[in-house]
């Protein structure tokens, strides 16, 4: 999910730079993970803890012929969480894959969303302060985009003294 700060620029938060006044942008890039008994595109657990890649099914580790199925419970709170940020709820989604190599990615590709993410724009108010008079202020900001996508698996390097383990418990 993206932020964007909406607001107009205000005098009292801008800060002189040599060649002018300058507005100080904080953009966040928020992840969280969707509570849910399998993961978004396998019927694999996502109960945490269990031992490294207990929690891995067929699709997770990339068989030939195995297909992705979305879980429409995380597509769900997807929506929900949409909704209450007062986002625009796309009635069409696409998933795209974001191909790189690493080894806690067995696929080749990510699965993720881009150019249509389930949701859209949205708000959400945050309470600023207090400032120095003690008050505080309701500042509007801008959500981009919130979207769905796999989870890499989890290089871990500190195992043994010479070799990379991946679990794909999370992937």
């Amino acid at each position: 999910m993206s932020l964007i700060d909406t607001r107009t620029p205000d005098a009292k938060r801008l800060v002189s730079g040599a060649t002018g006044d300058w507005e100080i942008i904080i953009g966040l890039e928020v992840h969280a993970q969707v509570t849910s008994e399998a993961k978004l595109f396998s019927g694999a657990s996502t109960a945490f803890g269990a031992p490294p890649n207990a929690n891995v099914s067929l699709v997770d580790a990339a068989m030939p012929g195995m297909l992705p199925v979305i879980n429409e419970e995380c597509v769900k709170q997807a929506i929900r969480t949409g909704l209450g940020l007062k986002a625009q709820i796309n009635h069409k989604s696409v998933f795209d894959r974001k191909n790189y190599f690493y080894p806690d990615l067995p696929q080749g590709y990510q699965i993720s969303q881009f150019k249509q993410p389930i949701v859209g724009e949205g708000t959400v108010i945050v309470s600023v302060g207090p400032d120095r008079q003690g008050e505080f202020e309701d500042i509007e900001v801008g959500i981009e985009r919130l979207h769905l996508e796999q989870d890499a698996g989890k290089s871990m390097h500190d195992q043994h003294a010479t070799m990379s383990y991946v679990d794909l418990n999370r992937s």
